[in-house]
């Protein structure tokens, strides 16, 4: 298995400037004050459709060949990964079909039909939405761009690493940690791959839903462990069913350790960034953050960069969860 290295990560950066936002690590003394600590967010809430998925979306899709192209692009995705496809297809000018559940966000699946994707839906509970990918691909010729598991998906999100070590730099800071959320481990396993390079002493975790703690478990016990449901969680965007073949090997010996968070922790943590950040943050996209704020990683005396994911909530649960 070829997995992508540092020198990927760095060749995705020269190809997504002027495409990729770089987005910016934000402080406010309320969340100082809060963990007994100096933490920093790196707002991908704010990057190209919301969240860090483009990154990955794009890198594929521009190593692809031509011809490949031409025949257009086929994903699976809960919506963040969907949506990242669609507007990077939307920038080649090719097809985008995606997979998504039926119970996905419909601000999700809007904003891929904005983009000029088409949505073909799935049953979480009892249709395998790889192999529905994998058949359109075959009726097609069309390529399969995974969330996670692939080359040019991990390289493109190992930006998001790159560009906190180099806003590290820019600030005349170290940190001393980053947390990260984590779901099939593509952008965990990307920041890892820039870090390692740029930022070796930095401790790296993880953060994931309740029910859904592969990682966790996977770390404990040296292998591939896979989650029992396959729904049921506010943080839909890291539903994945186990650690990745091609992120697991790579995250696995970097990984200091993973937070398990709680719906009501990621829902207060969505209310927390609202309130001091000013960022909108879905659940799944507060995981890092409920970690830290939950104590489920220990921030405190410590710098911390906490990597918010992504902004694009229902506005009916943003509503609730900021009180409204």
């Amino acid at each position: 298995m070829h997995l992508p290295g540092f020198n990927d990560v760095a060749e995705a950066a020269a190809r997504l400037q002027g495409f990729a936002v770089r987005t910016p690590l934000l402080w406010n003394p309320a969340l100082d004050e809060a963990v007994g600590g100096r933490v920093l967010v790196k707002a991908e809430c704010l990057q190209r459709t919301g969240s860090f998925k483009f990154r990955g979306a794009y890198n594929a899709i521009a190593l692809m060949t031509l011809a490949d192209r031409v025949r257009g692009v086929v994903a699976f995705s809960s919506g963040n990964h969907a949506q990242g496809i669609a507007e990077a297809a939307k920038l080649f000018g090719i097809r985008a079909t995606i997979v998504m559940p039926a119970d996905a966000p419909a601000i999700k699946a809007d904003g891929v039909r904005a983009r000029g994707g088409k949505v073909v839906t799935y049953d979480r509970s009892s249709e395998d939405r790889e192999v529905i990918s994998r058949r359109l691909c075959e009726e097609t010729g069309a390529t399969l761009i995974p969330s996670f598991d692939h080359f040019g998906v991990i390289a493109g999100q190992g930006t998001c690493g790159l560009e906190i070590a180099d806003q590290l730099t820019e600030r005349r800071e170290a940190a001393d940690q980053l947390v990260c959320c984590v779901g099939g481990g593509g952008l965990l396993a990307g920041i890892n791959l820039a870090l390692a390079e740029r930022a070796p002493g930095m401790a790296v975790y993880g953060a994931e839903p309740e029910g859904f703690d592969d990682h966790a478990r996977s770390l404990l016990s040296g292998q591939r462990e896979r989650n029992a449901r396959s729904s049921g969680s506010l943080q839909d965007a890291l539903l994945s069913d186990a650690p990745g073949a091609m992120t697991f090997p790579i995250n696995q010996p970097r990984l200091k350790g993973v937070g398990v968070v709680s719906d009501e922790e990621a829902m207060a943590a969505v209310a927390f960034a609202w309130r001091h950040l000013k960022i909108v943050l879905e659940p799944g996209g507060a995981c890092a953050l409920a970690a830290v704020l939950s104590g489920k990683i220990d921030a405190k005396g410590k710098t911390t960069v906490v990597v918010a994911t992504g902004g694009n909530v229902d506005p009916a649960l943003f509503a609730k969860a900021i009180g409204g």
